[in-house]
């Protein structure tokens, strides 16, 4: 059988994966000496409450090739074939310890999927392929298949402040913005699996408005598409988006996802992000 596993950075409810029986590998949140897991010891809430009061940015750790080892060997025993779909190379070392840690098991086939993406869409492909293994599909035919839908992710956002994309070293293209006028509010997006300029606007209202019609014109208005809304201390601002992007492209299914702390601690508090896959 093909098994499926995620990592935190794909934003989906823990308890939406358990019912899936999809395995979730945390990433690893640094303050200062303390690490925490971001599955079972650091959730967003208390994520952002401790970012707050403390004195310093936060830093992350991909996750240590060890915490594979209980999937892979359960893997093994049951002659499981296993498909590890992980956020951007570009952002995250998972992909490398994921192939790390699949090599001691020479005796489990593993197959490690560079996303290029994360969050909501990472989200989506991790679902996508629960459901082709669910279906009986072969571990070769998905990971084609996923490789297939990767360059079709699109993924928008707003940042309050670029300072967390910034120190985080996780600002790719967008650093060219770094320094510029302080009131412009940039709309970024992922380019090739990291962090990119797409327009700058004057303020966080119009910047919004103009995100919103981005969606509009780019979004195929059609479940296939796979539209979310993704958000971190900003729920009131993501459901009202996800409402008016339902209306817009009316489609009906729009969820809106929580964005884990080790995004949050690139992204920064008040993150709001749009994903979705072109036609």
């Amino acid at each position: 059988m093909v098994k499926i596993i995620a990592d935190t950075t794909c934003g989906l409810p823990r308890e939406t994966l358990t019912a899936l029986g999809i395995p979730v590998i945390p990433q690893i949140v640094i303050f200062g000496e303390q690490s925490y897991r971001d599955d079972t010891e650091l959730d967003t809430a208390t994520f952002l409450q401790k970012l707050k009061m403390s004195g310093q940015l936060p830093k992350t750790a991909a996750p240590p090739p060890p915490l594979y080892a209980p999937i892979f060997e359960e893997a093994l025993k049951k002659g499981d074939e296993l498909i590890v779909v992980a956020p951007s190379a570009k952002i995250s070392g998972t992909v490398r310890s994921a192939e790390v840690a699949a090599q001691d098991f020479p005796g489990l086939k593993v197959h490690v999927v560079n996303s290029q993406t994360i969050a909501g869409n990472l989200a989506a492909l991790v679902l996508m392929a629960h459901e082709w293994a669910q279906k009986g599909e072969s571990a070769e035919t998905i990971v084609e298949r996923l490789k297939a839908w990767i360059p079709r992710a699109r993924t928008y956002f707003l940042v309050d402040t670029l300072e967390y994309l910034q120190k985080g070293g996780r600002i790719g293209a967008a650093k060219a913005l770094v320094g510029e006028l302080l009131q412009v509010k940039p709309i970024l997006m992922l380019r090739d699996g990291q962090v990119a300029p797409f327009e700058q606007q004057r303020a966080k209202k119009r910047a919004l408005a103009r995100l919103t019609e981005i969606i509009e014109e780019q979004c195929p208005r059609t479940p296939e598409a796979h539209l979310c809304v993704m958000q971190a201390d900003a729920p009131a601002e993501a459901e009202s988006l996800a409402a008016e992007l339902r209306g817009r492209l009316e489609v009906r299914d729009v969820p809106v996802y929580e964005m884990p702390p080790a995004i949050v601690v690139h992204a920064g508090p008040g993150v709001l992000a749009v994903g979705f896959f072109a036609a």
